[in-house]
């Protein structure tokens, strides 16, 4: 198994199973959002938590070292198709040196971390049509002179 097998073959019992990706993360202890990456293989899982995966879905014994492997973070470089995920390069797009200018006046020269990261899904009601709240919590890394 690779991790596209793993992956396909979580989707496959996902939609057999009709289990939600929270229902998923409650099953294993983990975080929503973190627990999709993994289950997408852009995160490796510690082993606790490839374990209690494989156990939950009823994955082959084999897919816990897939899990575990360490991903290779790569993605299309041409602009998306899928309307979500459009918005969100939109949004990075029309704000990211705005962004960038914000976090460096109140931080210094430096990035955020997306390793030392969380993140969070939220959903407002709103009479005026549903919100969608992301936060992105990241550590501050300076850059350093040497």
């Amino acid at each position: 198994m690779n991790k596209l097998d793993v992956t396909e073959a979580i989707f496959a019992i996902k939609k057999e199973k009709g289990l939600s990706w929270q229902e998923i993360a409650d099953g294993i202890d983990m975080s929503i959002v973190w627990t999709t990456s993994a289950c997408l293989g852009m995160n490796s899982c510690p082993p606790a938590a490839a374990n209690k995966l494989v156990s939950f879905l009823g994955l082959p014994t084999e897919a816990v070292a897939v899990l575990m492997e360490y991903p290779t973070k790569t993605w299309d470089q041409a602009v998306p198709q899928d309307p979500l995920i459009y918005r969100l390069y939109e949004v990075v797009g029309v704000y990211g040196d705005t962004l960038k200018e914000v976090i460096q006046e109140k931080f210094g020269d430096g990035i955020m971390s997306a390793i030392d990261f969380s993140m969070e899904v939220d959903k407002e009601e709103n009479p005026k049509g549903d919100r969608v709240i992301l936060t992105l919590n990241g550590k501050f890394l300076p850059y350093k002179a040497w």
